[in-house]
């Protein structure tokens, strides 16, 4: 029996990567996904897998906001919330821009707190509910020139913990996951970025900054995320709440 026939997922920043493959997973498993993202490839993702396309711009807190709204319409309810959608920045502290650092707080960090917001009435309600947000091991550890995405993670981390206290007596249980570099456009972007930053060849970027601290030499696959998002929304994972699991390949082992 699929582990997640009638239950409802919202997994943000699905149209490609990371969320993509978490929205796929869900639906393998039953679920009805609403797949959001702020381009339209979210389209080509619902229609492969049976689920409802939003598109929002999440840098924008009215639509952000318009989303939970929507979504709780669309769908009358929401039991898994996945706040995946995520972007980067690279540059020095003293140089960085305030508009980047305010957009990037924004769409990690003040995002899966309005969504959050909107969705937790009804998992209280219905007892039962399921919230996963996408932290990245830069919620835990830090590296140099992501100053805005690094304290938007490490802020998702705080979030988590603190939700997670407030709702558990609810049925509700609220995870992070933390991986590593994983295989997708988001990272593949940021090689020629940290190579203009740090003044390294691309081959370099991978070998020395992303794979350089960790022990399995190679980049995290977004259906390895999605495995571990899966049981953190099943059953079996019911008294796991409040947590940070790291896929990192050994990287907080030092």
């Amino acid at each position: 029996m699929m582990q997640l026939n009638g239950k409802t997922a919202l997994v943000t920043g699905s149209g490609s990567g990371i969320g993509r493959a978490i929205a796929c997973r869900f639906a393998s498993e039953g679920a009805s996904v609403i797949v959001t993202d702020v381009q339209e490839a979210g389209i080509e993702v619902a229609r492969a897998i049976g689920g409802l396309f939003l598109q929002a711009d999440l840098s924008s807190r009215d639509e952000t906001r318009e989303l939970g709204r929507r979504a709780l319409q669309e769908a009358g309810k929401i039991d898994i919330l996945v706040n995946n959608a995520g972007l980067q920045y690279i540059s020095p502290v003293d140089a960085f821009p305030d508009p980047e650092w305010v957009r990037l707080l924004q769409i990690m960090l003040t995002a899966p707190f309005q969504l959050t917001k909107a969705v937790i009435p009804g998992m209280k309600e219905r007892g039962w509910g399921r919230i996963v947000n996408l932290a990245s091991i830069h919620g835990l550890v830090a590296s140099p020139y992501k100053s805005a995405y690094i304290a938007a993670k490490h802020g998702l981390v705080g979030l988590t913990k603190t939700t997670a206290l407030e709702v558990g007596a609810y049925g509700i249980t609220v995870n992070a996951v933390c991986p590593g570099y994983v295989n997708t456009p988001l990272v593949q972007n940021q090689v020629q970025d940290q190579a203009r930053t740090l003044n390294l060849s691309e081959s370099a970027v991978i070998e020395e900054v992303m794979l350089g601290p960790i022990a399995i030499k190679r980049l995290v696959e977004p259906e390895e995320v999605a495995r571990i998002a899966l049981f953190l929304v099943s059953e079996g994972a019911q008294s796991i709440t409040g947590s940070t699991l790291t896929i990192d390949g050994g990287w907080t082992a030092r």
